[in-house]
């Protein structure tokens, strides 16, 4: 139940898929061997598991809340030869809920996330990264690839994301240098099936609006001015390519769709040029930014206008004693979403995202570490009923851990999520407490 939280990426204008939790996983407990295993138990209360509106009626004989329990066993590898290095490490998550969440056909959730990471130096001047995040997953957490929510639902069944980035760095001279990089995220939610009424707006599933391939290619050259400094000159284009041919919108009358939006509506191409910095403050004081403009076209929904909007991808890490950091940082682009508001008008296209968020780890003693984690995100939607409307997004987490040794812990912590959705009517609130131990080899 540990809130994980995606990353900013400091070298990639697509943000770092690899989840916290899944990441620590990579860290071997001790430089005597390459690898690591662990196994978490945990017993948690949550008071929205559904991630229902609060003002829904739930129906009689089921629940809101529950407690529960999770088994999470991990395995990690961190592998180095001269100029090569290789990560890999799998989490696997088993949950039991006293209370059936709504709209799931058991009391279990099964979640697992793999991710694979290579690191090569062809010279001093060349080096190569390559990596890829898989999961399957219900939380919406797992299932985003950057540090942007498309949706804020918890979503039963075997959902699936894969994010995979590839990346060349080139210093061609003492001062300039290249760097390219490609990415793809791929998409694929169980929920299918529009819902159709005899009379009324159509009801899209999740996997109709949200199933996509996004694929991202960058090109970026930088001029070191200094040791600590580089600047940043580049180019991004992005497709984002609907692979649901559902119908997602659209009123019914007997039998009848008028105006139906189909989700390959949606489809676009987002052209992004920016200039930016890297900078090195202090040996534990390092931050970027990169900020520009985006056009983006939508070539399947006739009449949708083009889109110009800011872009920006700042962070700043400070590592400022043993064991201690806080990072933060700030984004603003366009992303897909679950909001679909048709009716008697073309659909929701997308969205531009606002984010913000902070992740701060202090060790207090030599044996007890405090995390706390903290996003915002306002979304403004672009098309259809819910055209220039808004939600804001809030998420917090604070973990405890105390290490009796290199082998066990234990840990506590609380998650608290907002979404503020006046507009479109559906707030909702979630609390989740959790206590657990940690057995590490």
């Amino acid at each position: 139940m540990k809130k994980i939280v995606a990353s900013v990426g400091l070298a990639a204008i697509g943000a770092s898929g690899i989840e916290s939790a899944t990441a620590q996983a990579l860290v071997a407990p001790d430089a005597s061997k390459p690898w690591s295993v662990s196994a978490t138990l945990r017993g948690f209360y949550d008071d929205n598991v559904s991630t229902l509106p609060n003002d829904f009626k739930v129906p009689s004989g089921q629940h809101r809340d529950t407690f529960g329990f999770e088994a999470s066993p991990s395995a990690a590898l961190v592998w180095s030869v001269e100029q090569t290095t290789v990560t890999l490490g799998v989490l696997g998550s088993f949950k039991y809920y006293e209370h059936k969440p709504i709209f799931s056909t058991d009391r279990w959730d099964k979640s697992f996330a793999f991710n694979a990471g290579l690191t090569h130096a062809f010279s001093e001047e060349t080096s190569f990264r390559a990596s890829d995040s898989f999961v399957i997953g219900q939380e919406p957490d797992m299932l985003r690839a950057g540090n942007t929510f498309s949706t804020f639902q918890r979503v039963s069944g075997d959902n699936i994301r894969n994010y995979g980035t590839l990346s060349l760095e080139m210093q061609l001279t003492p001062q300039f240098g290249l760097g390219v990089g490609y990415d793809n995220a791929f998409y694929d939610y169980k929920d299918r099936g529009a819902n159709i009424p005899l009379v009324g707006e159509v009801q899209p599933s999740l996997a109709g609006a949200l199933n996509r391939i996004e694929n991202r290619a960058h090109l970026e050259a930088f001029w070191r001015i200094d040791p600590e400094t580089k600047l940043l000159l580049g180019y991004q284009f992005t497709d984002f390519d609907y692979n649901s041919d559902e119908l997602i919108g659209g009123t019914a009358f007997f039998g009848t769709v008028f105006d139906p939006f189909y989700a390959r509506q949606r489809d676009s191409r987002e052209h992004t040029v920016y200039v930016g910095a890297e900078h090195t403050f202090l040996p534990e004081l390092t931050g970027s930014i990169r900020a520009g403009g985006s056009y983006s076209e939508y070539y399947n929904a006739p009449g949708a206008d083009h889109q110009y909007s800011p872009y920006v991808n700042a962070i700043m890490k400070y590592s400022y004693a043993p064991e201690s950091y806080v990072e933060g940082g700030f984004s603003y682009d366009r992303n897909a979403t679950d909001v679909v508001g048709g009716g008697f008008s073309a659909g929701t296209l997308d969205a531009e995202s606002a984010v913000v968020f902070v992740d701060l780890t202090h060790r207090i003693t030599p044996y007890l570490f405090a995390s706390l984690t903290g996003q915002f995100q306002n979304s403004k939607y672009h098309g259809g009923a819910f055209d220039n409307k808004d939600e804001q997004y809030y998420l917090a987490g604070l973990d405890f851990e105390y290490r009796f040794n290199q082998y066990f812990s234990a840990h506590a912590g609380y998650n608290y999520d907002r979404l503020e959705s006046k507009d479109l009517g559906r707030t909702f609130d979630r609390n989740r407490v959790y206590v657990g131990v940690t057995a590490t080899y």
